[in-house]
């Protein structure tokens, strides 16, 4: 139970258990068990390590625990025998406590020290370590290294058996894989390998390795190694005329060394420097030319450094060309435009034009000139629409530059835009004003030409020039007349196009749009208050008034409150031409200059009535339904109390979240019925809900429930849909696997999939939705094999379900097949085991015969689950073949072919010598020839167990199960032919697990061997 759950399906494997499902259950059970055990004395248990060989030749295990009582007595046991133990590391078996945490030592280790490690608290168990010694010695040791510094040291090993991991320390420290160390093992496991990568001074000390019990040490020697380079010449490329430095630093400030290029030393002159600072040599290059580059070296006291220095040349642009080029164009529409830029740079250079970010070919009006000193554009009879950016982009291998300038076209502008939009048009003036043109042709808009028409006339009057804004105000107008306008855009290049507008008729009636509906502020018997507001458009005038109108409820007719020649000035009023009792609703029209406008829509309906007292609270408020975004409420109307409380006419919900104190109304008006779905919540949040009965009285009391609700369906347990669900698959290596559970739970659950009781590796991809939940491999391998389990947990509980996925292929045939006989009459058939069995415990064999007489092939023996099988009833005369084949969930193997077996009957010559008879005595007691071996079978198939007596005269034989005859038992089918006996049970079950016996008695005595049957639970 201490064991890692890394090392479970190693530990199952050595101990033949295939279930690990129940394996995963029973141990779960067992660590709650012993957690419950150890809270009597321990708090806490933690960073649990197991045995380890330390350098020195001990070993150590160690962990944290936070005890209850620190006087409790802690106890070392070794194979169950307490082990006596001392806190000083001089003993051989010690006890080191720092803080909480316990480390156990054990000094110059020896094969004897090989065992079951526990430790207990006043005799509860918190920790078990399984401690063998490697048999491992060391057949070549670690040697003395010398290493110069920056060089790599190797320190070298061989074992006399393969190791995959040993341990290295250097100067007391562990020397794990990484910057500074490779650790290096060969194929067969026996030579390893410390790499000490780029040596320094504080490398140097003792290093040390250990293997098993066994460990050995040798010194790492770091020598000065001189003069040598600590940071070497760097590569470089440098723009033509630019300056350039190569730079290299020794470690040492006394040194000269010499600078050649190519091949050549290099002396100083007015472009070339050469500086020797401290450590660091540096060479300067003024001004870069093509010829300077070239690999350049350094050298010093016998040691170089090397690099290469490249002279690019960009294309290159003079700043003042550059900046002349820079300046816009401003041509007239129609005319030429040239752009000129002179460059200098490597060639081959490419030449690119744009306008506006699209590129320039060459046609009837684009020219387009390249040079190696320059580029030229030349746009003929340009038009408007080539306004814009104009850019020239140079490019050769060494990079890239460019140049930008701006080309503008004049034009006259193009015309103004409509429609006019209407200020005023009365019977004296008529205002409007219109928008601007879209293009002004790249000068500013200084005036406006109008000219217009009246309706019904040929002629049109010149009004003259405006300035640049664009509206008007004609004040030459004749009530009821309709005119028509010419409108022209003035600018420094020209006159635009006309734009001609609607006809637009002056002193049109304009009337008031409608004003609100009329809002009831308070009801009497004689008397009902109203307001209402004005209307947003006034028909261009000012309001003078209003008229109102009444109707009672069943009427068509409206009746005026007041006379349109007397309109009411204010915005409310107060209207007492009612009869109590009667249900009345309201308009009202706006009256400006031109006349009353449209009426508004009707009022709400009222009562001429003393006002009603507000009702009282609810009651029954309770949910009905709820999902995660909704909830549905019901509830019964209060109760009328004449005088207190009247009638209730509707209902507001209101709803808040329980970290907001401000409450939401969730309906605008009032609701009739006693019941109301909430929509939008969020889900899972928490929220408080009140229900207001209200009428014409106001508002009543809130009703709220009880508790905060949650936005979620009631609370299900997590529960599986599926009515079959499959606990086994068996899936083809390379094709995919693919997992779906159905299940029903609330609140949305936890999902967790379990490979062995562990995460499932990121390589499975897991698709979860609000009722499925998908397992996927994609593309499924041997190590996928294992058991899956879905956990699914919400508030109300959990649920789980597992199931075995065996991924597997077409297995591959057994080894050759060997033929033997043991007892006459008998063929024992033996095979090498098939490179899958280790793999897959359902893996069995099938072995099929043939004779030379019958030459059918018939199959002799299914579900073996051993390398062995004695075939009975051979024959002497005939010739036998016999095939093995290895099977699995996914099919047979390739047959495993044996040789031919034949015993041949030799007719010899008959003689017969007489001779004095003398008696001869055969009798003898029962013996095994074959004795019972040991079996472990999966559950629900076959179990074979044989073996061969002999004896005279012919022995008893009887079978035992636990000591009880099997004989007269149907469910076992037992036989004895010719000395072998043997016994089948068809179908194995967790019964069938036990002891069986076997017992040959005759007259000269009495032999028996036993074996003992183990099940491996699959199906549950």
């Amino acid at each position: 139970m201490s064991a890692d759950k890394k090392d479970y399906e190693k530990i199952c494997a050595e101990f033949g258990v295939t279930n690990f499902r129940w394996m995963l259950k029973t141990l779960n059970a067992k660590k709650v068990e012993r957690e419950e055990e150890q809270g009597k004395y321990v708090e806490k248990l933690s960073n649990l390590k197991h045995i380890e060989v330390k350098p020195g030749g001990g070993a150590e295990f160690e962990f944290e625990m936070s005890l209850k009582d620190p006087n409790v007595k802690i106890f070392l046991f070794k194979n169950g025998v307490m082990v006596p133990f001392s806190v000083e590391t001089e003993e051989k078996h010690f006890l080191k406590k720092t803080g909480r945490k316990f480390t156990f030592g054990i000094k110059d280790l020896a094969g004897d020290d090989e065992g079951l490690y526990q430790v207990m608290v006043e005799g509860v168990l918190i920790f078990s370590t399984d401690f063998k010694v490697p048999m491992v010695d060391f057949l070549v040791k670690i040697q003395e290294v010398k290493a110069t510094e920056r060089e790599d040291a190797v320190f070298e090993c061989v074992l006399s058996s393969p190791m995959s991991k040993i341990q290295w320390t250097g100067r007391n420290q562990p020397c794990e894989q990484g910057e500074k160390f490779d650790i290096e093992v060969s194929e067969d496991m026996l030579i390893h390998s410390l790499v000490v990568k780029d040596c320094a001074k504080l490398d140097g000390g003792i290093y040390s390795v250990c293997a098993g019990i066994k460990s050995c040490n040798a010194f790492l020697v770091v020598e000065d190694p001189g003069v040598h380079f600590t940071s070497g010449l760097s590569d470089i490329s440098v723009n033509m005329g630019n300056r350039g430095e190569l730079e290299c630093k020794l470690s040492s400030e006394n040194c000269e060394g010499i600078w050649y290029k190519d091949g050549e030393e290099i002396e100083a002159s007015d472009d070339i420097e050469m500086k020797h600072d401290g450590a660091f040599h540096r060479l300067i290059l003024k001004n870069c030319k093509e010829e300077d580059s070239g690999k350049y070296r350094f050298e010093a006291d016998g040691r170089k450094t090397e690099s290469m220095l490249i002279v690019e040349d960009p294309p290159r642009v003079n700043p003042d060309d550059l900046a002349d080029f820079s300046k816009p164009v401003i041509i007239k529409v129609g005319q030429s435009a040239t752009f000129k830029l002179s460059i200098m740079g490597r060639d081959p250079m490419k030449i690119y034009w744009y306008n506006e970010g699209e590129e320039l070919v060459e046609d009837k009006h684009i020219n387009i000139e390249k040079s190696l000193t320059h580029s030229r554009l030349l746009l003929s009879k340009c038009q408007r629409k080539a306004t814009g950016e104009i850019k020239i982009k140079i490019k050769n291998e060494c990079g890239t530059i460019e140049g930008i300038s701006r080309l503008i076209v004049l034009d006259r502008p193009s015309p103004a835009l409509g429609p006019v939009e209407i200020i005023e048009a009365s019977s004296a003036v008529l205002d409007f004003k219109w928008r601007p043109p879209k293009d002004n042709g790249g000068s500013p808009v200084i005036n406006y030409i109008l000219e217009r028409q009246q309706l019904g006339r040929n002629s049109w009057m010149k009004l003259g020039q405006i300035p640049g804004e664009p509206k008007y105000r004609d004040t030459d107008v004749d009530h009821g007349r309709k005119y028509c306008y010419h409108i022209r855009a003035v600018t420094e290049q020209g006159i635009s196009e006309m734009m001609e507008t609607d006809d637009i008729q002056a002193g049109t009636r304009a009337y008031p749009g409608q004003p609100s509906s009329p809002k009831v502020i308070s009801a009497f018997a004689n008397c009902i208050n109203l307001e209402w507001v004005p209307p947003s458009n006034t028909g261009g005038t000012n309001i003078l008034g209003y008229h109102l109108e009444k109707r009672k409820k069943g009427s068509n007719l409206w009746g005026s409150i007041n006379n349109v020649k007397e309109p009411i000035k204010g915005q409310g009023i107060a209207v007492k031409d009612v009869i109590e009792g009667i249900e009345y609703e309201f308009r009202v029209a706006a009256i400006n200059i031109s006349g009353a406008g449209e009426p508004s829509t009707p009022s709400e309906f009222v009562f001429a009535r003393d006002p009603k007292k507000p009702p009282g609270q609810i009651n029954d408020l309770k949910v009905t339904d709820s999902t995660y975004t909704t909830l549905s409420l019901g509830w019964t109307k209060p109760i009328e109390e004449e005088g207190v409380q009247d009638e209730a006419k509707g209902y507001f919900v209101e709803i808040r979240p329980a970290a907001n104190p401000e409450w939401d109304r969730c309906n605008n008006n009032p609701i009739i019925i006693t019941s109301y779905n909430i929509l939008g919540l969020k889900s899972m949040a928490m929220y408080w809900v009140r229900v207001i009965a209200t009428n014409d009285g106001g508002e009543g009391e809130p009703q709220e429930l009880d508790n905060y609700i949650l936005a979620m369906p009631p609370p299900v347990r997590p529960h599986f849909t599926d009515r079959k669900m499959k606990s086994f698959m068996v899936v083809r290596a390379g094709n995919s696997a693919r997992i779906n559970i159905n299940f029903v739970a609330s609140p949305m659950p936890n999902i967790t999939w379990l490979k062995d009781g562990m995460p499932v590796s990121k390589l499975v991809t897991i698709s979860n939705s609000d009722n499925t939940s998908q397992l996927l491999i994609s593309t499924s391998e041997r190590p996928d094999t294992g058991i899956y389990t879905i956990i699914v947990k919400n508030m109300v509980g959990q649920e789980t379900f597992s199931i075995e996925i065996r991924v597997t292929d077409d297995p591959k045939p057994p080894g050759p097949a060997e033929l033997e006989q043991n007892v006459p009459g008998t063929v024992t058939v033996t095979w090498t085991p098939s490179p899958d069995e280790r793999r897959d415990d359902r893996l069995h064999y099938i072995v099929s015969r043939r004779d030379s007489v019958k030459r059918m092939w018939q199959t002799v023996a299914d579900h073996l689950f051993n390398n062995k099988f004695t075939a009975l009833n051979i024959m002497a005369g005939r010739e036998y073949y016999f095939r093995v084949y290895a099977k699995n969930d996914m099919g047979l193997s390739e047959p495993s072919e044996s040789p031919t077996w034949g015993v041949t009957k030799k007719k010899d010559k008959f003689s017969m010598a007489c001779s004095s008879i003398k008696s001869l005595n055969f009798e003898s007691a029962p013996s095994f020839l074959v004795p019972l071996k040991m079996h472990s079978t999966p559950e629900s198939y076959e179990c074979y167990m044989s073996c061969a007596v002999r004896g005279d005269p012919t022995p008893h034989v009887t079978w035992y199960r636990n000591n009880i005859s099997l004989n007269t038992n149907t469910n076992y089918l037992i036989t004895n032919t010719c000395g072998v006996c043997s016994m089948l049970i068809l179908r194995v079950g967790t019964k069938d697990t036990g002891e069986y016996k076997v017992i040959a008695d005759n007259a000269l005595g009495r032999a028996e061997c036993s074996t003992k049957l183990t099940v491996n639970g699959i199906k549950k």
